[in-house]
């Protein structure tokens, strides 16, 4: 297939379906699989794919959405940096409105801080060029998948000698993550829909301890509702075969190797932290990325004085039980009513990456729906 309708025909996907719906009978038991990224979510919500599923398939959604896993306190330390005198702060959009314990970037804009959306950390660079009175800091998040550009441009900061750019690291790695979860003692997860962008860098090896020592398939996915579709009867026929391998249903996009030279920028400039904290998933060891020392005057926390903060999540907020596979959006109890993507209490309503924006703008009323039904 070349075209993208092609990958959006419905006919295909009935015939996948159905071919789901025979792997499930013979299965005989409720399976549960984590699609990883935030852009699988979705396309799950906005094709309707989970409602196209038999009901012993179950989706759970994973910790895919850079912006969700921010803790709060992370997003302290941004606003802290964004109102210091003198401070250009670039950010994705994003990432603007996600609360914090003392606001957001947004209410610090709104206060006087300069705040920037930016496109890429090519923009901040050049934010940086124009504004030689400013110092520009751009707040890097995302897992590998948009760490290699954030290296390549701190590079460029050096061969220019930009001494007024800096980075806000808030890097993670998805590797340590689904290691996490997949060793927490309250979840079960029978197999994933691995994440087709982080793939596109780090390639395929990376993911062969859950196989290997977990006993999990994964297929990594492209973004299409036929991908998601063909992954999930890809990990069912492994589950039917009694296999757990990592398989590569996104061959068009994904090497298994991955991308060398994306590797190669980010080994350069970063390095792992001794730890890293998740919004949900508490602090991971070797999860986060940091400027390495060679590049320390880059690097915006050891310019700036940060809080460096942990602050727990508002209590009615279940973001990160959400994060973790744990329970449904709509099973918060504030999803939907106290917490809209107009008046956001968690970073799963504020990304265009979170599983309870998806849900709350494609999927709350077939979900109410099913739910009423059910009574």
């Amino acid at each position: 297939m070349r075209y993208v309708d092609e990958f959006r025909d419905p006919v295909a996907a009935r015939k996948l379906v159905a071919a789901i719906e025979g792997q499930a009978a013979r299965l005989d038991r409720r399976v549960r699989i984590m699609e990883v990224c935030g852009g699988h979510t979705h396309t799950i919500f906005k094709f309707g794919l989970e409602e196209m599923l038999p009901d012993g398939i179950e989706l759970v959604h994973g910790p895919g959405c850079p912006v969700c896993v921010l803790p709060v306190g992370r997003v302290d330390d941004a606003v802290a940096i964004a109102l210091q005198p003198g401070v250009i702060f670039a950010t994705f959009g994003d990432a603007v409105r996600v609360p914090g314990s003392q606001g957001s970037l947004a209410r610090a804009k709104a206060s006087g801080a300069d705040v920037r959306t930016v496109y890429s950390p090519v923009d901040a660079l050049q934010l940086a060029r124009e504004n030689p009175g400013h110092q520009v800091v751009f707040f890097a998040l995302g897992f590998e998948t948009t760490a290699p550009s954030t290296a390549l441009a701190v590079l460029q900061a050096e061969r220019e000698g930009l001494g007024n750019f800096t980075v806000f690291s808030n890097h993670v790695t998805i590797v340590p993550a689904l290691e996490a979860l997949l060793e927490a003692p309250e979840q079960r997860i029978d197999g994933f829909v691995g994440p087709g962008h982080v793939t596109m860098i780090i390639g395929l090896a990376p993911y062969a301890f859950i196989a290997e020592r977990h006993r999990r398939p994964l297929v990594v996915s492209g973004f299409e509702p036929l991908d998601v579709l063909q992954s999930v009867s890809m990990v069912l026929a492994q589950l039917l075969d009694g296999r757990a391998e990592i398989e590569n249903q996104y061959r068009r996009g994904v090497k298994d190797e991955g991308n060398r030279a994306a590797q190669d920028a980010i080994g350069r400039v970063f390095e792992l932290r001794p730890s890293f904290e998740w919004r949900g998933l508490g602090s991971i060891e070797r999860s986060g990325l940091r400027l390495t020392e060679a590049y320390a005057r880059f690097d915006a926390e050891r310019r700036f004085a940060v809080p460096h903060h942990s602050v727990a999540d508002p209590a009615a907020c279940r973001c990160g039980d959400v994060l973790k596979g744990v329970i449904q959006p709509w099973q918060c109890g504030v999803f939907g009513t106290a917490c809209t993507p107009h008046s956001p209490i968690g970073a799963c309503m504020v990304s265009s990456e979170g599983a309870c924006a998806a849900y709350y703008g494609y999927g709350r009323l077939s979900t109410a729906r099913r739910l009423e039904g059910s009574r």
